[in-house]
């Protein structure tokens, strides 16, 4: 049996080593055992001819790429898997973005809000795929502190202000240790964590980290925090679940899309004050624990993490994509909607 050639577009390559690239890097390595599978910034290109299948990460980043598939192809094989700016920001007001949206065969969204962010005449042409993350061994944590991380670039969109501010909320005789992964992806924010430090001991900005360190903080920490402003589907979110490790995340749709409605977990976009709220409550839950209380803010937290792992397994993830790409090769004609649960 002979595979269709799979080009997969990404605005981000290996240096930038953020969740565009971490994304098409897996679905390389997903796909690849059966299909031939290649990554680009642009195309068409010198390998252009032997694409029989287009998966484009970023609606509006990748807006030349989709639209010269579909001149030369018309829709057919065509995929266009959407990230928070495009669901959240782009797609209303940018129009490269919406017509990608239009020419494409098949639309992908990453979380299960993802869809109700879409156009109504959109809808019938998009499916949810969960990304996944290798499930990893809880590591042994310390009682003494509560340790807290948070994994981004510095950037608007990613609102790492909300932390600073909560942790000097919180201060340094709290018990809770914040660290802070992530590259200044732009000058005054970096600035700002470089102050942060200086004059609150209790965070530490690491700055960018290798992907194996990072989930190795993930694996020790108590909790992971999250502040975006807006999220398609963050990686980080689904490495913190398949290692055991509970999640503070902003009330937005793409974080509430991969968490659940009724999770416990969530601040306001923006409110620094319940964010230091809610890791006192998990340093409270901690302590409460050698004291064998149960039903602690962190203990549910787990649980109800735990609950979710499920939705981010590779094999599951692996499925998903199989079925997108015998859709896209089968043609706009014998499609079918599917959507994740």
């Amino acid at each position: 049996m002979r595979y269709p050639s799979i080009v997969i577009v990404s605005p981000a390559l290996a240096d930038a080593n953020n969740g565009n690239w971490q994304t098409a890097r897996r679905w390389r390595q997903l796909l690849g055992a059966t299909h031939p599978v290649r990554i680009t910034q642009q195309w068409p290109d010198a390998r252009a001819e032997s694409d029989e299948i287009m998966l484009a990460l970023h609606a509006r980043r990748s807006a030349e790429a989709v639209q010269a598939w579909a001149n030369a192809h018309g829709p057919r094989g065509l995929a266009v898997i959407l990230t928070g700016t495009d669901l959240y920001r782009d797609i209303t007001i940018d129009q490269a973005a919406q017509r990608s949206l239009d020419v494409a065969q098949l639309l992908v969204v990453l979380q299960e809000l993802g869809l109700d962010a879409l156009p109504a005449q959109a809808r019938a042409k998009a499916r949810v795929i969960y990304q996944s993350a290798a499930l990893r061994q809880t590591l042994p944590k310390t009682t003494r502190s509560l340790r807290a991380v948070m994994v981004g670039h510095l950037r608007q969109v990613k609102s790492p202000q909300t932390l600073f501010d909560a942790a000097r909320l919180l201060g340094p005789c709290s018990g809770i240790q914040i660290c802070h992964i992530g590259e200044a992806s732009e000058a005054a924010l970096g600035e700002l964590a470089r102050r942060t430090a200086r004059e609150c001991l209790h965070y530490h900005w690491l700055g960018a980290l290798p992907h194996a360190a990072t989930r190795q903080a993930i694996q020790r920490a108590h909790v992971l925090v999250h502040t975006s402003a807006m999220e398609g589907g963050a990686h980080v979110i689904m490495e913190a679940i398949r290692s055991g490790t509970p999640v503070l995340a902003s009330r937005v749709g793409g974080n509430v899309g991969m968490l659940g409605k009724e999770y416990e977990g969530y601040f306001e976009h923006g409110d620094a004050a319940g964010l230091a709220t809610l890791l006192e409550c998990c340093r409270a839950g901690q302590r409460a624990a050698t004291q064998d209380q149960p039903a602690t803010l962190l203990a549910r937290l787990r649980a109800q993490c735990a609950l979710r792992t499920g939705l981010f397994d590779p094999g599951a993830e692996r499925q998903a994509l199989m079925h997108l790409v015998d859709d896209l090769q089968a043609g706009p004609q014998t499609q079918r909607r599917t959507r994740a649960l």
